[in-house]
């Protein structure tokens, strides 16, 4: 089979699928993805049926999926998603693409475009198919993070680089829960029951760690520990939390996602922004995906007036670290205020740090701080959990070693953990 058929093919299934979004509409209806999968499925078997020459079966099963990736997935970067053991893939114009997989090896594939215009033109395709609003990505606009179908998150670039790139984190929505995570060797037994009575008990947590650590994951499995009667608001610049796929856990909730400028430069809403929305919704807890500037001072201020049990995630090397990343965060709202007053803010509004770290493939939970008090240009706090395999051995578990506060055993012990570790 010629490309000129798959083009054919392609084409054929293209005018299908238009025609029937088009009758749906007059009708008063709207088709969903299950509804317009079996439209172009149902096509390209007409399609066959008349084809002349004919082609065997395995031929048209090859063809109809690269048909199908193109029309209704994401084209040539279909094939890399649909891999369960790749999570993430980088692409640089025509270039072969990279790809990494779970056990942290890295591995060359085909590249995804022939030339700089057509990878271009795939971030352009999947941009204007984002369920949460088309993206831009022009020269204007020169860069570009949405949502993929599949819930993987993408971003691109284009004139800022030597040649225009993107990178896909695909998130492992499988892994939900503490008691998964677990199973997986991300933590211990106990550091287990420790969050989970943690998030029962409403601290504020900040879950940090470096890049593909696996930070949004843990925070997705915290979130699904909190009560199904709680109200959530989530607010992320790309969704990649995906609480809606956990309806059933939280069937109140609100997803934020931060939006772009249009053409005439308006309409820009950040995560800042979204930050004030987001406690105008009544929400029992507020979820940020990931705070990485201004944000985080409506977000100290929400944690520390009432509430409690919020979360988020950070860029950082250590739960020590996670202070003067907040406060440098903090202190590019322009507040104004002195050092001293920010680490009261942070201290009143935090109570656990949590770290993840990615070591030779393997992801583990490597400490757990707790907030105690602020005491000027720092914070007072005490590292509950540490890795005590300073040998670097393959464990790496972070375990109990040190006091907690009375205060935060007599909370914790009200949701079933308890502890002989405690300080006064």
């Amino acid at each position: 089979m010629s490309d000129a058929m798959l083009d054919d093919l392609i084409e054929s299934l293209t005018g299908v699928l238009i025609d029937a979004r088009h009758e749906a509409r007059v009708g008063g209806r709207s088709l969903g993805l299950d509804d317009e999968d079996r439209v172009v499925r149902d096509a390209a078997r007409a399609f066959f049926d008349e084809a002349e020459p004919a082609v065997d079966a395995d031929r048209e099963r090859d063809l109809t999926k690269r048909a199908v990736d193109v029309v209704l997935g994401c084209g040539p970067l279909q094939a890399l998603l649909d891999d369960p053991d790749i999570t993430d893939i980088h692409a640089r114009g025509s270039r072969p693409v990279w790809v990494k997989h779970r056990d942290g090896r890295r591995e060359q594939r085909a590249p995804l475009a022939d030339s700089d215009d057509e990878l271009v033109a795939l971030v352009r395709t999947l941009a204007s198919r984002s369920r949460h609003g088309e993206r831009r990505f022009d020269a204007s606009t020169a860069e570009c993070n949405l949502c993929l179908p599949d819930g993987s998150r993408l971003f691109a670039v284009m004139d800022v680089a030597t040649e225009p790139s993107l990178v896909v984190r695909k998130h492992q929505f499988e892994l939900s829960s503490l008691e998964q995570l677990m199973n997986g060797g991300l933590m211990s037994r106990d550091v287990a029951r420790f969050l989970r009575a943690a998030v029962l008990a409403r601290r504020n947590i900040v879950v940090v760690g470096g890049t593909g650590s696996g930070k949004t994951t843990l925070l997705r499995a915290l979130i699904n520990e909190i009560p199904v009667h709680e109200r959530i608001v989530t607010i992320e610049d790309a969704y990649e939390l995906g609480i809606e796929r956990f309806a059933d856990l939280h069937p109140d909730h609100d997803a934020l996602q931060t939006r772009g400028a249009n053409v005439e430069g308006r309409g820009a809403i950040d995560l800042a922004a979204l930050t004030r929305m987001a406690l105008r919704m009544d929400p029992d807890r507020v979820i940020v995906g990931e705070v990485r500037g201004a944000e985080a001072f409506p977000m100290v201020l929400a944690m520390s007036q009432g509430n409690n049990g919020s979360m988020c995630t950070l860029h950082a090397d250590s739960t020590r670290s996670a202070f003067s990343k907040l406060a440098a965060y903090v202190s590019m709202a322009d507040t104004g205020l002195p050092i001293d007053i920010v680490n009261l803010l942070i201290a009143n509004a935090v109570h656990l740090v949590v770290h993840v770290e990615l070591r030779e493939g393997l992801r583990r939970v490597t400490g757990i701080r707790e907030v105690v008090d602020a005491d000027g240009p720092r914070v007072v706090s005490n590292e509950l959990f540490a890795v005590v395999d300073d040998d670097e051995g393959v464990d790496r578990q972070a375990r109990a070693q040190f006091p907690m506060t009375t205060d935060l055993a007599v909370l914790l012990a009200r949701h079933g953990y308890g502890r002989t570790l405690v300080s006064s």
